[in-house]
């Protein structure tokens, strides 16, 4: 099996760290492509507020280390009009920046009990605000909501346009839905922009996220789904360890570049 996804870093697996110990661990771990974190109040390692110059340092730091930039996470909590208002930021620092997928969740980072009909009422002018710059949303699997794949498809129906989508994590998917990655994935992969490709160590809400390769996550079943429903878009490794304190940046580094060999070993590089 030989995949062509394009396979990205995320800078959130550098949590705490500075966009430039995130951006020289994931260049030096092999990955050519990078998911940049842009979430206010957790990791905000590309400010949702740059200014021209701001933006300029980073693209110099990413031609320097060989790096594009894949996808923007910008999550914030679209239930509430301030939330909203951090997603339109990040679509437009996405339409600077020349990337063209934005990942978010419902109720952002935090919040895991959210308010659907708060989300309904503002997530169509996020959307619009996105389509007319051609960017798509990757709603990700997290919270109560959008939990698994076949519960994000309704949530999609109902939103109702065609530039949302879902980021599939397939860690989150057991964290908060309760069922494993290669039995929810086959519904919703027609329905997917993103991919988190996050392990997972431990049962139900355990919040123990390691390297690749170093949980229980099926990524060889996932990959082959992927192979046969020929998805090709783009894919980042997350890490997100037992949470805070993050590790030492070594053990990070070691993590990062462990997670890329284990899927260059099952076929995606």
């Amino acid at each position: 099996m030989t995949l062509k996804n394009r396979l990205g870093g995320h800078t959130n697996s550098y949590h705490g760290y500075r966009l430039e110990q995130a951006l020289e661990g994931i260049a030096a771990a092999g990955y050519r492509y990078v998911e940049l974190s842009a979430v206010r109040g957790w990791t905000e390692h590309v400010p949702l507020d740059a200014d021209a110059k701001a933006l300029g340092g980073i693209q110099r730091m990413l031609n320097t280390l060989g790096l594009v930039g894949l996808s923007l996470s910008g999550h914030s909590d679209l239930t509430t009009s301030d939330g909203l208002e951090l997603g339109l930021l990040a679509v437009d620092l996405c339409e600077r920046m020349g990337i063209g997928i934005m990942n978010t969740a419902i109720g952002g980072h935090y919040s895991e009990h959210e308010d659907e009909a708060a989300f309904m009422g503002n997530i169509h002018k996020l959307a619009d605000h996105a389509a007319a710059r051609d960017i798509r949303l990757g709603i990700e699997i997290h919270g109560e909501i959008t939990k698994s794949g076949a519960a994000a498809i309704p949530v999609l129906d109902r939103i109702g346009r065609a530039n949302v989508l879902i980021n599939y994590d397939t860690a989150n998917v057991e964290f908060y839905g309760a069922v494993k990655a290669v039995d929810d994935l086959p519904v919703a992969l027609p329905r997917v922009v993103h991919f988190h490709l996050k392990d997972k160590r431990g049962e139900g809400r355990v919040w123990d996220f390691p390297a690749i390769g170093e949980g229980h996550v099926d990524f060889a079943g996932v990959l082959g789904i992927v192979e046969r429903g020929g998805f090709k878009g783009p894919m980042s490794v997350e890490i997100e360890f037992a949470g805070e304190p993050w590790p030492p940046l070594a053990e990070v580094n070691r993590a990062m570049k462990a997670s890329r060999d284990r899927l260059a070993v099952l076929g995606l590089s």
